[in-house]
């Protein structure tokens, strides 16, 4: 009996400290599992702020301002080449057959040079009657006026009347008359003639020629050849209302001819005292020099300088376009950049100058326009260089 007593107490120790062995056990479980919780909250709390903190920067960018600074104001337009005094000449008598043409288009004629001949063998056979004519006439008041000087002679000595001799004055007057009419119908004869002749009314440039010999003209065939006045050629630039009010007769310009690079030099003289309302344009006549390469008719592009203005000019690679049109980047608050609509000017060595959208204080994008996109965050780099040499 007391032996299995002893055995009983045993195992009820050996029951009591297993117990605790498995509850150390979960209490260590519980310990690790709280302090991997713990480590896990840590590193999403910490270790987050240490990603964001070891972001990359913004990139660097290098952005000027422009300011502002006296420019020339440059208008550009386009527009038709004219002579500036186109002189039609035509057929200014009775016309005829055209026996010669002696010029070309492209000939330098001066004033009342022969341009082109009309037969004429008709008219000089009438001419010749009419000069026959006159020394008829001239003959019969020679011998009137011999008449006359005689019956003055006799008449002191009583052989003739007074009224005889006012007799023989009147005839001697009627035929000094009659050879008055035949000298007047010769004149009219000799000056019909000369018409035959087309003649250049002033010095020019014969810019066309529609007549060949053997062609029957008259009055009603037009014009024969068109004459530049003097040579002088001009464009006529249309411009929009608000430009044509900023340019002013004298304002120099240059022209170039559509498929030629060279620019020629003008000077406007005249503009247009009306607007067409259909187009809202007005016209801008541009006198120009001769040239050979200057062709009445071609289409051309003229620059008019309108004197000087004050505005930005940058240079043109902080310009950029779509198809809204043209535009730059400005750096806005906290960096970031913003879309500016511009209005672009002339193009020069110097730059773009840049007529509105800009006032010039602002940060500006130099060159890496075409890599952002508005709200783009940047680190602004300004160049003093591109400042100092605008």
């Amino acid at each position: 009996m007391n032996v299995e007593s002893g055995i009983q107490t045993d195992y009820t120790a050996y029951d009591f400290d297993d117990a605790q062995a498995r509850r150390r056990r979960w209490i260590i479980i519980a310990a690790i599992a709280a302090a991997v919780l713990l480590a896990g909250a840590a590193y999403l709390i910490f270790g987050g702020k240490k990603e964001e903190a070891a972001a990359p920067p913004a990139p660097a960018v290098t952005v000027v301002i422009p300011g502002r600074s006296n420019v020339t104001a440059v208008i550009s337009a386009t527009g038709t080449l004219y002579a500036k005094r186109e002189m039609p000449v035509g057929i200014a008598g009775e016309g005829g057959m055209v026996q010669s043409v002696l010029v070309e288009p492209g000939a330098w004629v001066r004033a009342g040079q022969t341009l082109a001949v009309i037969e004429r063998s008709v008219q000089a056979q009438q001419a010749n009657s009419l000069a026959a004519s006159v020394r008829v006439a001239q003959a019969d008041a020679d011998l009137a006026q011999g008449d006359l000087d005689r019956a003055k002679a006799l008449v002191s000595r009583g052989f003739i009347s007074k009224a005889d001799l006012d007799r023989k004055t009147a005839s001697r007057d009627a035929a000094v008359a009659r050879v008055a009419v035949a000298r007047a119908q010769l004149g009219q004869s000799r000056a019909q003639i000369g018409r035959l002749d087309i003649r250049a009314p002033s010095a020019g440039l014969v810019l066309t020629r529609v007549v060949e010999p053997g062609q029957v003209v008259g009055p009603g065939n037009g014009a024969l050849f068109r004459i530049a006045k003097n040579g002088e050629l001009e464009i006529r630039a249309l411009l929009a209302e608000q430009d044509l009010a900023r340019i002013k007769v004298g304002d120099s310009a240059q022209v170039t001819p559509m498929g030629n690079t060279r620019a020629f030099r003008g000077k406007v003289w005249q503009i247009s005292p009306v607007i067409d309302p259909a187009t809202r344009q007005g016209t801008a006549r541009i006198q120009m020099q001769y040239d050979p390469a200057i062709r009445p008719g071609g289409f051309a592009a003229a620059r008019i300088f309108s004197g000087t203005m004050v505005a930005p000019r940058l240079p043109e690679s902080a310009v950029l376009s779509d198809e809204k049109g043209a535009f730059l980047y400005v750096v806005g608050k906290d960096n970031k950049v913003e879309r500016r609509g511009i209005k672009t000017g002339d193009v020069t060595d110097a730059g773009v100058v840049i007529l509105s959208g800009l006032q010039g204080n602002e940060k500006v994008v130099l060159s890496a326009g075409a890599f952002l996109n508005p709200g783009d965050m940047i680190t602004p780099n300004l160049s003093t260089a591109a400042v100092s040499g605008r």
